[in-house]
């Protein structure tokens, strides 16, 4: 089966991004395919490169990176959502002239249309968050 993955919760205030991450590593264990993940909502934050968090707990941030390294799976981050956050990768911090950017490389900005793709091309598209 192959799966598209919507989170909507943001680390550490939700379980979303913990629950999706162990939900598509149970899924490649038993053969099915994670076709795209999209960050919409306060999930957007997921995808930044300035988390340090504490050493006794789980490094979500980290995590999601490794898995989508190691399955080749591509993270989306919704665009419109991460900028509202202030969420932005280096193309456009230099489109809106900011000095810096704090995405990390392994998330794509894009937009809803890749959520609607993901929907339309897997079988299912199961949604962690409210």
């Amino acid at each position: 089966m192959k799966f598209a993955i919507l989170i909507l919760g943001a680390p550490y205030s939700s379980q979303a991004p913990f629950s999706a991450l162990e939900f598509c590593r149970a899924a490649i264990t038993n053969k099915h395919e994670i076709h795209r993940v999209f960050l919409y909502r306060d999930a957007v934050q997921l995808s930044t490169r300035l988390a340090t968090p504490p050493q006794d707990e789980i490094d979500i941030y980290g995590e999601w990176v490794a898995f989508s390294k190691e399955h080749n799976i591509e993270i989306i981050t919704c665009i419109a959502a991460a900028a509202r956050r202030g969420m932005i990768d280096d193309s456009e911090a230099k489109r809106h002239n900011k000095d810096t950017f704090n995405m990390d490389g392994a998330y794509q900005l894009s937009g809803l249309g890749q959520l609607v793709e993901a929907n339309l091309i897997a079988n299912r598209l199961v949604t962690f968050g409210a």
